[in-house]
């Protein structure tokens, strides 16, 4: 299958005239999309870093683009060098669907009460088992995550959710996502996330939000450096209120 970090190492190993190997601050699910995604690799091969992100733009498919190349410390990672990681995911809320929107927005034609996603959210803040939002459990590791925030903002028909953590467990973020909407629908009572984190059981938690609605928008690391750009879709929603 065609993925972004196959498509990331065929090009640069093209430029660097051998294999290159990324690493990424993390995995997304097909369908997923990203604005603020970071890599990382190692070469001992000569090459203008100036003009990097030019040359391998040139190499890289349509749909996938880097936005911008620096040269890191020895011991950085992408991955495991971070200290938090954004996603937003982003709802359509009105009764038709919209052709344009349709591979960037989860459309839901229920009214979505932006109150009630907020309360039943801040139950998450904190540090906790997030068991009941993960799809497929670690190989191994625990499932303690620490939810930083979670902004709900709405303008016009669009819903944007913003949730930050330390890390995400497997389709944590669209998991949460998908029983917030529920409780915003009316489907779910917001004061039952609390018993739903420590149930520890994922049956019962709500549905999975479908992939084209998130966006990894930004990772922050230890020396402050934040890849975060705002999804455009969502562009209105940055001043936007409840």
């Amino acid at each position: 299958m065609r993925t972004v970090a196959g498509e990331l190492e065929r090009a640069l190993s093209k430029l660097f005239a051998g294999a290159v190997k990324v690493t990424s601050a993390g995995r997304t699910d097909t369908g997923v999309h990203a604005t603020g995604q970071v890599i990382s690799f190692k070469t001992d091969a000569p090459f203008p870093f100036e003009r990097l992100a030019l040359a391998a733009n040139t190499e890289l498919p349509a749909d996938l683009a880097i936005r911008d190349v620096a040269i890191a410390p020895e011991d950085f990672s992408a991955r495991f060098s971070a200290v938090e990681r954004v996603y937003i995911y982003v709802i359509l809320n009105r009764r038709e669907r919209s052709p344009l929107f349709g591979r960037y927005a989860h459309h839901v034609w229920l009214p979505l009460d932006v109150e009630l996603v907020r309360a039943a959210a801040a139950q998450l803040i904190g540090e906790h088992d997030f068991r009941s939002f993960c799809g497929m459990l670690p190989e191994s590791g625990p499932t303690i995550r620490t939810l930083n925030a979670v902004d709900v903002r709405r303008e016009g028909d669009l819903v944007r959710m913003e949730i930050r953590a330390d890390g995400f467990l497997h389709r944590m973020a669209r998991n949460i996502a998908g029983t917030l909407i529920e409780c915003g629908t009316g489907k779910r009572d917001p004061a039952s996330l609390a018993a739903v984190l420590r149930a520890g059981d994922r049956s019962v938690a709500g549905l999975t939000a479908p992939a084209h609605g998130l966006y990894l928008a930004g990772v922050r690391y230890r020396d402050g450096f934040d890849s975060f750009r705002e999804p455009p879709i969502t562009g209105g929603c940055e001043k936007g209120g409840g």
